[in-house]
């Protein structure tokens, strides 16, 4: 054994007695400082979603009011919340309003994120799986993004199920989106090489047309793009009166095929993310449009297995989240479905259903709660780079969110509240190792059945002057909750 892997299990053992054991060389000190006069964004009590496949609406039972497990899962990440559904799939997904003409209606049990590798299968629709799927929504208290078929179908049918599916959810349904990924569709044969940003904006148009005119009310979304900044902007700026949120998608990884593609790779910060986040911001300020990750995860083409199902996806999705939330996103939609090697919720009706570690991540941040963020300074990164935090002030009280991404070293935090406090605690967020794709705990207990959740082990942290210290075993994370004394 190593030296490096003996100081980390010897971290982890110290840890599983509940001991703090004195900094080890391979260790960083690193100040913490809040600043609760100083505010950022704020974050929405529906920032947190998910997204699943138009095609797993081809089995009507999936998403419905009496699916208890899926129900009490997608409940865990919090009161409010949005899915989304579409997805590759959506493009090969038809409106089928009389069931008795569907010759052969598919019914998968469950459909794992579409791989883009060739066109999936022909999916029916029925207006019952949208009964159903507006009961499942009113079971979890979670509004709803719905995905038409621009790519493959007809402004006329896209026209009529967005008429039924308005009916039914009302409410609930905050968007349509005509399309996925629409900067993709030269690629996979949907459109032609020459398919261009001005091209696809004329066509939405005419399917905007075309549902206004049955549903004159109907709210919209856009552009659903890959990755394209090129063609967000543009969007943005014809359609500013008619779409209520901008949308994109992002993935920090892929090809899975690609051996570079690592939790290495994964854990360290993605210029890619940063220029989308750019291109985010300007088209926010010019057009007041706010902004959603509609899909996104680890790694494009349905995950990598050894990383996309590891405690390294929790690290990485609650990080992004925060990164997101203080750069002005009004909210994020992670995908999955099925047995997907990244999804947040793996199974089917019949096995049951289980969190898997990016699921951690998801609760830590729905643990943490939803208000005010506030600006936070770290000084002495350099010797822990991979150190990442976020402070809110939420239901009364500040709650400080901190990352150790670094595999190799273990921090020592001393974290100034810049105001006093009264009682300090911590919940950890943690595996036996960050590859680990089973022994994750929040609060020193698993997510068990029907996503029943509670706290095992909380620390109390000393304070003094208003400020604490913590230490963070290598790729750990912690959610620190502090009270201010009464008045």
């Amino acid at each position: 054994m190593n030296r490096r892997n003996f100081i980390r299990l010897s971290a982890t053992a110290c840890a599983a007695l509940h001991l703090s054991p004195a900094l080890a060389e391979d260790s960083a000190s690193i100040r913490l400082t809040l600043r609760p006069d100083r505010h950022g964004n704020k974050i929405a009590a529906d920032f947190t979603g998910l997204s699943y496949e138009s095609a797993q609406l081809g089995n009507p039972n999936f998403f419905a009011g009496d699916n208890a497990g899926l129900i009490g899962f997608v409940r865990r990440l919090g009161a409010q919340g949005i899915l989304r559904i579409g997805g590759n799939t959506s493009e090969y997904c038809y409106w089928a309003p009389d069931p008795a003409k569907i010759s052969s209606q598919q019914a998968p049990t469950v459909v794992n994120p579409d791989q883009g590798h060739k066109a999936p299968p022909p999916v029916n629709i029925t207006p019952q799986a949208v009964r159903n799927l507006k009961d499942f929504l009113d079971a979890t208290g979670w509004n709803l993004i719905y995905g038409l078929n621009m790519g493959t179908g007809t402004a006329e049918d896209a026209a009529a199920e967005a008429a039924y599916v308005n009916d039914v959810a009302g409410s609930k349904l905050i968007a349509f989106q005509l399309c996925n990924e629409p900067d993709l569709f030269f690629r996979n044969g949907i459109r032609k090489a020459d398919y261009d940003a001005a091209q696809f904006n004329d066509e939405w148009k005419h399917y905007y047309d075309a549902i206004r005119a049955r549903v004159p009310s109907a709210p919209f979304a856009g552009p659903d793009t890959a990755y394209n900044n090129s063609w967000l902007v543009p969007f943005a700026q014809r359609f500013k009166k008619e779409a209520r949120f901008l949308s994109q998608h992002y993935y920090a990884e892929g090809p899975p095929t690609d051996p570079t593609m690592t939790i290495d790779r994964l854990l360290r910060p993605n210029p890619n993310l940063q220029k989308e986040f750019e291109g985010m911001q300007k088209t926010v300020h010019e057009t007041g449009l706010p902004f959603r990750l509609a899909e996104t995860n680890s790694c494009y083409s349905g995950g990598k297995p050894g990383v996309s199902d590891t405690f390294a996806s929790a690290l990485w999705a609650a990080d992004l989240m925060y990164q997101l939330a203080t750069a002005g996103g009004m909210g994020i939609n992670f995908h999955g479905g099925g047995y997907g090697w990244y999804t947040p919720i793996a199974g089917t009706r019949d096995d049951g259903f289980l969190g898997r570690p990016i699921f951690y991540g998801m609760l830590m941040f729905s643990e943490a709660g939803t208000g005010q963020l506030i600006e936070t300074q770290l000084e002495g990164i350099d010797k822990a780079p991979l150190l990442t935090a976020y402070a809110l002030q939420s239901n009364g009280s500040m709650k400080a969110v901190v990352f150790n991404k670094n595999q190799d070293r273990r921090v020592r935090l001393t974290l100034n509240a810049g105001q006093p406090i009264q009682h300090a605690k911590a919940l950890r967020l943690r595996a036996p190792r960050v590859d680990d794709t089973t022994d994750v705990t929040f609060g020193g207990a698993p997510v068990g059945a029907n996503g029943t959740w509670s706290a095992a082990r909380e620390e109390t942290l000393q304070a003094q002057d208003g400020s604490i210290t913590l230490d963070l075993p290598a790729a750990s994370a912690a959610l620190i909750t502090m009270e201010e004394p009464s008045r």
